[in-house]
Order: structure tokens, then C-alpha cells, then sequence
């Protein structure tokens, strides 16, 4: 399922965030700070973690394929939440299983 901007009902830095999410492919993975810094916002780290976390189409906008600089997975706001964001990596090769 494709998601049309016109579609996406958010503020315009949420839409900024959410287009430069779908273009990270599959298996990949950004920090929150290379997002801001990719869309013109290079103090923007956590306001592209809010951004993410008001997805309204997880994973099909892939926020979960956004981590945090020091390693961590940050947040998800998807349905199973933290535990569904580890999975989705795993599937696509990103993190190794426990």
C-alpha cells in the first residue's frame, strides 16, 4: 500500500520527515540525527523522534528503520510498539536475533 503526501494529514515538518522515512530501503537504517541533518534541520534529532512517533502509517512509512546515534532502537509507535519495531529489523536483516 502506497501512501500519497496528499494523504498525510500532519504539520509540515511531520510531512517532510515522514517523505525522507519512505526513501530509506529496506534492510537500511538512519539516526534520527542523519534525518534531521537529510531534511535541513541538523538540531532537529528529537523533533524527528516526535515526528516518527505520530506516524500515522507504520512500518509502511518505515519509522522503525529509524534508531538512535548511540545504538539504541529509540521508540515505536507502531501496533506491538518497541518489541514490533526489534522484529521488523530482524526480518530485514538490520539486527541479529536474541
Amino acid at each position: 500500500m502506497g501512501v500519497n503526501p496528499i494523504q498525510l494529514l500532519g504539520t509540515e515538518f511531520q510531512i517532510k520527515v515522514w517523505l525522507e522515512l519512505k526513501k530509506i530501503p529496506y534492510g537500511e537504517i538512519r539516526t534520527y540525527k542523519q534525518i534531521a541533518q537529510t531534511i535541513g534541520h541538523p538540531k532537529s534529532s528529537r523533533a524527528v523522534a516526535n515526528a516518527c512517533a505520530r506516524n500515522p502509517y507504520p512500518p509502511t512509512i518505515p519509522c522503525h528503520r529509524v534508531v538512535r546515534s548511540d545504538g539504541g532502537l529509540g521508540g515505536y509507535s507502531g501496533e506491538g510498539g518497541i518489541a514490533t519495531k526489534k522484529k521488523l529489523l530482524i526480518d530485514e536483516g538490520v539486527f541479529a536475533s536474541d
